[in-house]
Parts: structure tokens; sequence; C-alpha cells
């Protein structure tokens, strides 16, 4: 199991929504982290993952309830800090010797304060310097009773518990979750945690090129390696790091599906072949794509008719290269947290997802994922380490279906050149303007309708545009970027008087939930 040679941290999850959210915590603070759902937390696993810590997170269950979550009771006894976050207090409470009530009037949910008790601890340092401390709340049961050896160190109106502590045993446990935006003190709780845990905050980009680097070259060893080369911040970086890696035993396909944004192709061609002087196959299949999307206008249909082709065409140049035995993918950390599903049970699809999912079984290839423990903030802090151009790691996210989803309605040729003049102007709007850097992603979706509007002295019917421009951590939820409404109309006048074929600009300002980020 051990995949890193660094101090490890467990997170074992309940199933709360921003458990991810944690791990992104600790790792900002260069510790190593993986999380786990409690159903494949065993004494055997624990022993072979040996942590330095463990954390219990939230979750939506009741301890209460027959049958709800427990980690292992050998958990405890692991002789390391355990810190328990919301059902995770209850759960440790309940293991422990303490009581769990239903809510009968304590229930919390939202913003909150935890006044101090007068108690003092390490795990405190830095807290409570105002008198008291803002924090998120989620729980309708609640602590009743502590478990023995715990003391109280700070409380809210509705939870008389919200930090206890036995600090003879490590353990910690508070009711609210301090690693949401909404508790701001939160990176200082973690902070102290690992402190008290005796992590030296090795975990670090540098050190991880190497150690990938290393493993990357005992997994392929004189074998040959295929990695699918989209242009984006992923397979960037994996293509590079395979190729200082291992060199000339790698061939990168790069499939142009004819739904790129404007001079894409030829820029990721230049990058990767001529600058890193990479074994590249550029398969140019538009003509093939675009007649299979021809009177498609389904946006699950465009998707699946592009995923399924890419696989397609993916295998047939794959197979042309000789000795392949291993597929590099750009596989990132909450790829593989979102595959184990925590109750077992489906997850609702929102979208299907256009990846490269499935060609190892067809093709009978390896997987080669060196990206699998990271998550995206430390992918682009990767590239920095590899030297790859600003310009690339900072990218704005691209969608796999490209130009497509950005097209409601059917798709043409003439749309899809109108979208891409439209969206390049967008884009170079937005850097002038040095707001690149602070959008998490912005494009231009062509509308399906046409409109009537006056240009000269002439009628013109032509269509409307929506910009999207979005502000993110990690694009599970979005809301709309606030562009003043000068920057708007100088955006909507250049796009007018440059692109042919649009005579209306609009702006989308639905955030997500309720809506995507993209239109399809």
């Amino acid at each position: 199991m051990q995949t890193t040679s660094h101090d490890r941290l467990l997170i074992i999850d309940f199933g709360s929504q921003v458990t991810q959210l944690i791990a992104r915590r600790l790792r900002e603070l260069n510790v190593y982290c993986e999380i786990h759902p409690y159903q494949n937390v065993t004494d055997a696993f624990l022993k072979d993952f040996a942590p330095k810590a463990v954390i219990f997170s939230g979750g939506p269950a009741s301890v209460i309830d027959e049958g709800s979550p427990r980690p292992p009771e050998s958990v405890f006894d692991l002789d390391v800090p355990i810190l328990g976050i919301c059902y995770g207090q209850q759960v440790m409470m309940q293991m422990l010797g303490g009581k769990v009530e239903r809510g009968h009037g304590t229930a919390e949910f939202g913003r909150a304060y935890v006044e101090p008790t007068g108690a003092e601890s390490d795990l405190l340092f830095g807290w409570f310097v105002g008198g008291r401390e803002q924090v998120w709340m989620s729980h309708g049961d609640h602590v009743s009773e502590i478990a023995p050896g715990f003391e109280v160190y700070g409380t809210s109106p509705n939870a008389p518990f919200a930090i206890t502590a036995d600090v003879e045993r490590r353990f910690y446990a508070v009711q609210f979750h301090p690693e949401v935006h909404h508790t701001p003190n939160g990176p200082t709780f973690y902070e102290n945690f690992v402190r008290i845990a005796g992590f030296e905050g090795d975990w670090t980009m540098g050190a991880y090129k190497d150690e990938a680097i290393a493993k990357i070259r005992e997994q392929v060893g004189d074998k040959q390696v295929i990695c699918g080369l989209s242009g984006g911040v992923d397979s960037s970086v994996t293509a590079v790091l395979l190729h200082e890696a291992i060199g000339d035993q790698l061939t990168c396909v790069f499939v142009d599906h004819g739904l790129l944004r404007l001079n894409e192709a030829d820029e990721v061609v230049t990058m990767f072949r001529d600058h890193y002087n990479m074994k590249l196959i550029h398969a140019d299949e538009s003509d093939l794509f675009l007649g299979e999307l021809e009177g498609v206008s389904d946006p699950e249909t465009k998707r699946k008719t592009i995923g399924k082709l890419f696989i397609d065409v993916f295998q047939k140049y794959a197979s042309e290269i000789d000795g392949a035995e291993f597929l590099a993918q750009g596989t990132l950390y909450p790829d593989v947290i979102e595959s184990v599903s925590f109750s077992g049970g489906p997850s609702v699809t929102i979208k299907s997802h256009h990846n490269v999912g499935g060609l190892p079984e067809k093709m009978g290839l390896k997987l080669v994922e060196p990206l699998r423990e990271l998550f995206k903030d430390e992918v682009r802090a990767l590239g920095h380490e590899l030297g790859l151009p600003a310009s690339f790691i900072g990218r704005h996210p691209f969608p796999g279906p490209g130009l497509a989803i950005r097209c409601p309605g059917e798709i043409t040729r003439d749309k899809l050149e109108i979208l891409r003049k439209a969206d390049a102007v967008y884009i170079d709007q937005i850097r002038r303007h040095e707001l690149y850097d602070e959008i998490w992603q912005a494009f231009v979706a062509i509308l399906p309708v046409r409109t009537v509007g006056v240009m000269g002295d002439g009628r013109t019917y032509d269509y409307a545009c929506a910009l999207r421009a979005v502000t993110s951590v990690d694009g599970m939820t979005a809301d709309y970027y606030p562009f003043s409404h000068e920057f708007l109309g100088e955006t909507a006048t250049r796009i007018i008087n440059e692109v042919p074929g649009i005579n209306r600009v609009t702006y989308d300002i639905t955030s997500k939930p309720p809506g995507t980020i993209e239109w399809e």
C-alpha cells in the first residue's frame, strides 16, 4: 500500500460533502494525506497504512442509528493523534463512552461562534485571540455527555461541547467544520493539529517530482508508453513528467476533433513536438467527428458520440505504435476519491464525462497515472517544477468535448468558426485587462437563435452569444465573475465589430448550482 516515503495522515471518510477540503487544507501545509471510506479501513488496512495521525470526517448519518458508520476499534490503539470533526466527534464520543442525542432544538446549521472555556491546549494556539471564533456548524444530533478523559475547551449556544480533547491520549474532537471557508481561522486549527502529530511538512512538489520519476522508471522499465495529449494542464504535465522520466519511450497522441479553440492545435503541436522534442502523433480527425455530429443537438448524445469516437480514434493510432505496453493518463486525486462510492450506491449523473476510460481493457494496456495523488493546484505546482510555461500551467479548464458543448443545438462548421473568433476576442479582452488569473474559467457560448440587429444602415439577422466567466476553487461550486459594465460594454462592441455573424452579446450570471459551468 505504501505509495510514498513521507509520513502520512489518514482521513477516514464518513460521507461528508466537504471531506476533500480537509485533504486540501493539509496538503497546503505540506502534509501528505489520503482519504479512504470507512468501509475500507480495517485492522489490516491500519497496520499497513501506518498513519502518523488520523482524522474522522463529518457525515450525514446519525451515530444513534443501528448500523451507522464506525471506524475500527483498533484505531484508538494506534497511539497517534486523532481529530474527529462533526459526525467524527460524535462517533468518537459514542465509541469511547460518551453519549450522543437527537437534535431536540440543539441542531445548528450555518455560521456560529465558539467561546473559550479557559482551558488551554496546544490545539488552540492562535485561537480565541478576539475572545471567540467564527465557525461553520452543520449538525442535527449533539454530544450530550463527553467520554471519560475528555475536557471541554470551547462551547457554542447549541453545542456545549464544541471543542473537546483528551490531551493525554492526543484525541481531539470538534462539532464544527474547520476545513470550510466559513471557519476563517480553520487553517490555524489544522496547523496546530499536524504540529502536535509531529509532521515535518516535507510534502513538496520538488520531492514529489523526483519520487514520481523514479516510480515511472521502475514501473515502465524499457517498455513503450502511449499518452493521450489534449493540451490541457493535466495531460501536459503528465506528458512532460513522463518524457523527463523515459524520454523516447513515450509517444503522445493528440486527437484533433475539430472542436478546439482558435489556433489551439498548432500551439499544442509546436509546444510538444518542437519545444520538447517529443514523439507526437497529430491525429487530425475533424472531418470524422464533425460528420458524426451533423444534425445532433441533444447534449448527452453529443458527449457520448465524441467520447466513443475519441476512444476509437485513439485506439487506431495507438495500435500503430510498436511494443506499447502502457497507457498514461492524467488521473487526479479527486477522480480517485470519487471513483469509490461512499454508500456503494449510484450517484446522479449530471453530465457524461469524456476521457480515455475503457481503453486499457480494450487495448490490453497497463495504466501509468503519475498524478493520481495530486489535487489540481498541486498539478500546477508540479508543472512549475518541470519548467512548463506559465501560459500553459495557468490555462483555464477546457472540456474534452470542446466547443461542441459551447454550441447548444446543432453544430455546424460555420457556427464553430464564429464561436472560435468570438472566444478569442473575449479571452484577449480578459488578458488585456489583467483578469485572466482571477477567473477559474471563461468562454463564449453561441446560442441557437438569430436576432435582428442594425449595423450601419442595414438590417442584420445574426447569432446571439453568451459570455461566461466564473470564480471557483475546484469547479464543484462556482459564482459568476463580477465584470464592470465598462468591461462588458467594451467586449460586446469588439465582438460585434470583429466577428461577422454575431450581432448580440449577453453575460451569463448564473451560479453553480443551480446551473453548471458549461452550457451543456
